[in-house]
């Protein structure tokens, strides 16, 4: 057995985002378009002699504006993924899990959901316990429904709350730039806000992404992406924080080619035309007071040992 093993997973995008009414059980049937993008989490799990679980953060993290934004107790996705993994595998030894955060907490690209993720893999390689992706998927799902993409990486459409995932092979790279706000939104609040949003509405539960978008993403199309992006949570998220639209204004001045609310939002995805785009953009909007700007890419990756 291994000492020590280090994992890391992928934040995300959402390029398209469709949601339906709350169903009964409080979730929401979606229709998602993931990207898995080039800014990531790693976890280093090494094991302990008890079964016992422990979680610290990394000094190199840099996505942690206040250290209390990030729970060290038995809350922490890393901790029940463990647990999870232990539990369900009958692995009877403990771990200490070190999580270098990289991805914005409470900003809609999966941080969290990469988190678990990386947890789980890196346990089940330390462990030995041998489950295979498909596996790890599977359990993923009962930790968050963004958890399983986060294994997976690459591309896929989510339907059901996200998890069902159906996988695309992109022909091209794409690249972007995104916008960590300086506060994070719960994702069950901007849920709340959207249902109060639309409570009048007849909302239809979401059967599949736009399959222009897909195809535009697939083929690597990417000059019509931007009339064809959309995320139904932007509203929602602009009204729990309008700066958000200013930020979106801003984006679009400078250059991007489309700006959208990451998922629930407050990051904001920018797309680019190209790397060299990508990295201009990150460096005039990076002079922007309150802006943080990385240039990412994607697809990448799920969650792997490094």
């Amino acid at each position: 057995m291994k000492s020590s093993v280090t994992a890391r997973a992928p934040g995300k995008i959402n390029v398209f985002f469709r949601a339906g009414p709350p169903r009964p059980d409080g979730y929401h049937d979606v229709a998602s378009l993931y990207l898995a993008v080039s800014l990531y989490e790693d976890v280093t799990a090494t094991v302990r002699d008890d079964d016992g679980v422990t979680v610290r953060l990394s000094a190199d993290s840099t996505a942690v504006r206040d250290p209390e934004d990030f729970p060290l107790d038995a809350d922490n996705l890393v901790v029940r993924a463990a647990k999870l993994l232990a539990r369900h595998t009958g692995a009877g030894t403990g771990v200490d899990l070190e999580v270098t955060k990289r991805v914005p907490i409470a900003g809609g690209m999966g941080g969290g959901s990469a988190d678990a993720a990386a947890a789980l893999v890196a346990c089940n390689a330390l462990w030995g316990t041998g489950l295979t992706r498909e596996q790890l998927c599977e359990l993923g799902s009962e930790l968050g429904a963004d958890v399983p993409f986060a294994i997976t990486g690459g591309a896929a459409v989510g339907l059901g709350i996200g998890d069902e995932l159906s996988p695309l092979l992109l022909r091209d790279r794409s690249d972007w730039v995104v916008l960590p706000a300086s506060y994070g939104l719960s994702t069950p609040a901007v849920f709340k806000q959207l249902d109060a949003l639309r409570a009048d509405e007849d909302v239809p539960t979401p059967a599949e992404v736009d399959a222009d978008v897909v195809l535009a993403l697939v083929s690597g199309d990417h000059e019509r992406l931007p009339g064809l992006m959309h995320n139904d949570l932007a509203p929602a998220a602009v009204n729990l924080a309008p700066e958000l639209g200013q930020v979106i204004e801003e984006s679009l001045r400078a250059g991007a080619l489309a700006a959208i609310v990451s998922g629930s939002g407050p990051t904001t995805a920018l797309l680019a035309a190209d790397a060299h785009h990508a990295a201009e953009l990150a460096l005039q909007l990076q002079d922007e007071p309150g802006l943080a700007a990385h240039a990412v890419h994607g697809p990448v990756p799920g969650a792997q040992i490094i």
